[in-house]
């Protein structure tokens, strides 16, 4: 029987994995299914029992899933962010859990590009007029000059900071700790949040959700926001204040907002995101891609071998198993 399970996702089929390591010592350890309701039935199954480790996006994990694998040790997420498996209460203390941390970068830069390109261009007010047959014109604002705060500075924001240098901009990073890193002109402690955004033309949020960044974007730190700027929330939904901006965009403190995570997902037909004035909503597609298979693989591939051959251990990207994780 399989002993590791391997749930496929739209941007990361089955199929196209069970071809990339069929040449691999794992193709005869391997399981591959399509989605979270196969995952379950084949764990509820008698091949649940041999079941050590699963590899997955971080939403198709659930309690009911990783109970019905009893000897589970290892998870494999296929994302950098890692919140909602390690807040589940079935997941063992002793399972190590790691991410494709690291692969993002490309993908997540251009999406932050998509909306700052969008917000401060208003493509919205573009697409309008084309529907309408309107030939408007007005002057563009660049990106070249602006200024833009970074909230959230791991191996996303290293991709981003030299594009956004490319583009001509400022750049300034927001850490939990000090220190300097190429692309930025400076990175700041979190305590200086607020006085960093007084600054910023465009705020990005690409900070992990734990604890410590459980509405880390409040009221506070938005009100200190100039009035003709942007926030982008390419995070996960936790780490911002929504009513809070929600409140500050109808009042008009701030220019408007790019918003690809949300508290709730899939966004409701009746969230009033769908139709803010100022507002761009996508999807969660940011950490997306055409290529995203081939980019994980990499990192997949060194774990599974290393899983299989007992160096449990030494598993690339090992995620630190807090005690109490924040809820998105």
């Amino acid at each position: 029987m399989a002993r590791v399970l391997y749930i496929g996702a739209p941007e990361a089929p089955a199929a196209a994995f069970e071809a990339m390591v069929r040449a691999t010592p794992a193709a005869q350890e391997l399981a591959c299914v399509d989605g979270h309701e196969a995952a379950l039935a084949y764990a509820a199954g008698v091949e649940g029992a041999s079941i050590e480790a699963m590899i997955g996006h971080h939403f198709q994990f659930d309690d009911a899933l990783v109970a019905r694998a009893p000897k589970l040790r290892w998870v494999q997420s296929l994302t950098t962010g890692t919140d909602q498996i390690l807040r589940l209460r079935a997941l063992g203390e002793d399972v190590v859990v790691t991410s494709t941390r690291g692969m993002h970068g490309p993908q997540m830069s251009e999406l932050v590009f998509l909306h700052m390109l969008a917000l401060a261009r208003d493509f919205p007010r573009m697409q309008r007029n084309q529907a309408a047959a309107t030939w408007e014109r007005w002057p563009q604002p660049l990106l070249w000059g602006k200024t833009v705060v970074i909230v959230g500075v791991g191996a996303i924001a290293e991709a981003l900071a030299p594009r956004c240098k490319a583009f001509g901009m400022t750049v300034v990073g927001v850490s939990g700790a000090p220190r300097e890193i190429a692309g930025f002109d400076r990175v700041v402690v979190r305590a200086e949040l607020a006085d960093a955004v007084a600054e910023a033309d465009f705020v990005v949020l690409i900070v992990p959700l734990a604890a410590d960044t459980e509405n880390l974007v409040d009221a506070r730190v938005i009100g200190a926001m100039k009035p003709g700027a942007y926030l982008i929330n390419a995070a996960r939904g936790g780490v911002l204040d929504e009513d809070a901006l929600l409140a500050a965009l109808r009042q008009r403190r701030i220019a408007g907002a790019g918003l690809d995570v949300f508290r709730q997902q899939p966004l409701p037909a009746d969230s009033p995101w769908w139709h803010e004035p100022g507002v761009i909503v996508t999807p969660l597609v940011g950490g997306m891609s055409d290529i995203y298979l081939q980019q994980a693989f990499p990192i997949v591939d060194a774990n599974l071998r290393l899983f299989l051959a007992g160096r449990v251990g030494e598993l690339h990207n090992a995620v630190a198993r807090p005690r109490h994780t924040a809820t998105t």
